[in-house]
């Protein structure tokens, strides 16, 4: 990963309801979750929520699939993954009494 990559994987989070749909997501896990649910667990609109979905799903963030006539949104966590090695590498440097447990660990 590059400052690039990092900057456009933060920037696509750093409003609220995309935020808090990027957690939710992580929450949900594998099984991930209809849009409509998403829409309804944290009252947003859903055209507000359509706008939201396709930013974090263009920065890499979050993944689609339709299912019947339903669309399925998951968190991507490779590229989440990605993100938090990318910012935590040569945390500390290389201290581990310094950084969080999981922030760290694979790193030193």
């Amino acid at each position: 990963m590059d400052n690039k990559t990092a900057v456009t994987l933060l920037s696509s989070i750093a409003q609220d309801a995309r935020f808090s749909i990027f957690r939710l997501l992580v929450q949900a896990g594998s099984s991930g979750l209809a849009a409509g649910n998403i829409g309804e667990k944290l009252s947003i609109p859903n055209s507000t929520l359509s706008f939201h979905l396709k930013e974090l799903s263009h920065a890499g963030l979050i993944t689609a699939r339709q299912e019947s006539r339903f669309v399925f949104y998951f968190a991507n966590y490779e590229v989440m993954n990605g993100l938090l090695a990318y910012l935590t590498e040569n945390c500390c440097a290389g201290q581990q009494a310094c950084c969080p447990d999981l922030a760290c660990s694979s790193h030193v």
